[in-house]
């Protein structure tokens, strides 16, 4: 929930990476977002060592894209996983390889399969017949081999909100194992002179707190891959199981660790790969729990007030605008506040934010102790998806965001101003 350097005085004073709230604040202004390195090191750490050297991970850069964290990701030798032109663009400002890049995305424009094939992207996780026809008409045009892996979807039912959940037959994403969708796919893509299909992606979901969907995942993989060797003569180089393993938001969450997924998906693997056949080399793109822990957002509270039916509000300087988690699928956070010693009484209340909009509660119920005007509010867990999914809505600029590390800040965005907001705006022209 806290990142790993989190530290509170007795004086309730909260600091993170060596470095005080209190001062972020007033160098930085708020809201804020701000990333703990040293957490980030230890989430990618934690899936070096499950994977050992039977697998590859690929940071999935939905999760949070910005030039800094990608040439963190780079540099611990880790692929990227982007699903837009704009995220590959941002992947090649980082340095990236192209070779390193999965090139995900279920309605790639023409223009993107064009950039990514002429850049030589490593390999395109497919997700309609019309993407590949698209993809090997582009890539002869080029006279390159464009690589896949074409996206299966399970039918496996993840526990988690509906609106991220991936890998049911009714999924907007992929090829259904049902009905004989994806086996189409792969005659198609077989029968392409300039495609070369290396393996399968699935992904089932996100925020999953469970380890035994992955597994199932990758058994359906794995038995759809004998299925067709046996039919084929097709044995996949690579079976991605995609991304979704959650965190913890809440105390009562438990999410798996890293070797508590992989390990079984690797036994299973090896196990069940048919003799004569090598096993497939296992790929993972996690987002979510490399950056979500390492993340938190600082707010200035503006004021405490409580409704008749005896609500109170505490009203802060950000919310949907910098975290549209909650109003869009109820996303459930905890905070605290900054310089509240021991011995004060907590009281219940809301967070809600400034936009005008009812729907903008960053927590509908949470203890604060003493909340005032001016306090220091940080609400945990928000590296992922929330800069991501920022906004501007209502003209307010999207916040900056800085990374600590032993002592010292250093900016990774900087803040909008209001001169970036109108930027692109053009005057009235009447013409009669």
């Amino acid at each position: 929930m806290r990142p790993i350097t989190y530290e509170k005085q007795n004086n309730g004073v909260i600091r993170v990476g060596g470095v005080g709230l209190k001062a972020l604040a007033s160098e930085y202004g708020t809201p804020l977002y701000v990333m703990d390195y040293q957490t980030i090191l230890d989430r990618m750490a934690g899936y070096q060592s499950a994977l050992s050297d039977w697998g590859s991970a690929y940071y999935a850069s939905k999760a949070l894209c910005c030039r800094a964290i990608l040439e963190l990701v780079k540099h611990q030798g880790w692929g990227v996983d982007v699903v837009s032109g704009g995220e590959l663009y941002t992947a090649f400002q980082a340095g990236f390889d192209a070779r390193a890049i999965l090139f995900h995305g279920n309605a790639k424009s023409l223009s993107e399969i064009r950039t990514g094939l002429q850049a030589g992207v490593g390999h395109f996780v497919v997700d309609s017949l019309d993407e590949l026809e698209r993809l090997d008409e582009e890539a002869r045009r080029q006279e390159v081999m464009a690589s896949v892996l074409i996206r299966i979807t399970p039918g496996i039912a993840a526990h988690t909100h509906e609106f991220i959940r991936t890998g049911e037959f009714d999924s907007k994403f992929g090829f259904a194992t049902e009905g004989g969708r994806a086996d189409e796919a792969v005659n198609l893509a077989l029968s392409l002179s300039s495609v070369r299909l290396s393996g399968f992606h699935a992904h089932i979901g996100s925020q999953i707190l469970d380890a035994e969907p992955f597994l199932a995942s990758a058994q359906a993989l794995l038995m759809f891959s004998t299925a067709l060797y046996e039919r084929t003569g097709f044995w996949p180089q690579v079976l991605d199981i995609g991304g979704g393993l959650g965190v913890t938001y809440q105390t009562q969450d438990r999410a798996p660790t890293p070797q508590e997924v992989l390990g079984p998906v690797s036994r299973w693997m090896v196990e069940n790969t048919p003799k004569g056949l090598k096993p497939p080399r296992i790929w993972v793109e996690p987002g979510r729990s490399i950056v979500a822990d390492a993340g938190f957002t600082l707010y200035r509270v503006d004021s405490v007030k409580t409704t008749p039916t005896g609500r109170t509000y505490v009203t802060v300087d950000g919310g949907m605008g910098d975290n549209v988690r909650p109003a869009l699928y109820g996303a459930e956070y905890a905070g605290e506040l900054d310089e509240k010693p021991e011995g004060l009484q907590s009281r219940t209340v809301a967070v809600a934010g400034r936009y005008c909009e009812s729907g903008d509660v960053l927590m509908g119920s949470v203890e604060l102790k003493d909340p005032k005007a001016g306090d220091l509010l940080v609400v945990w867990t928000t590296g992922a998806y929330a800069y991501s999914m920022a906004s501007t809505y209502n003209r307010v600029p999207r916040p900056a965001m800085v990374m600590v590390r032993a002592g010292q800040a250093s900016i990774w965005v900087e803040r909008e101003t209001w001169g970036d907001l109108v930027q692109h705006d053009q005057p009235l022209v009447l013409r009669d």
